[in-house]
């Protein structure tokens, strides 16, 4: 375990016998009811799941920067006249899939 900025940041072994993964600490969306992120929270909720996946939820600590990754993700998997929005999603999953990534 290791301390950054006075958070406890712990690493887990994950599977394969693949690199350590870190865990950051984030504030659970059932807690984001007012502020920033009770602003955000339907901007980023899975509303297929009803939870907001992590890659979002480490940003709760700084509902600026989770602004900032939402606008980027709509900017870039948008539909355009070149790619349309099915498409895009396409190629993000193969690269996932490559990258033995879930998202």
């Amino acid at each position: 375990m290791a301390r950054l900025d006075n958070k406890l940041i712990c690493c887990h072994p994950r599977p394969h016998n693949e690199e350590p993964m870190s865990w950051i600490e984030t504030i659970p969306d059932h807690e984001w009811t007012d502020g920033e992120l009770g602003e955000l929270h339907g901007q980023v909720v899975d509303r297929t799941y009803g939870r907001v996946d992590n890659i979002m939820s480490i940003h709760s600590l700084n509902p600026r920067g989770m602004a900032a990754h939402a606008s980027l993700y709509g900017s870039a998997m948008a539909g355009t006249k070149s790619l349309r929005k099915v498409e895009r999603e396409l190629v993000a999953l193969v690269v996932s899939q490559v990258n033995d990534c879930h998202y």
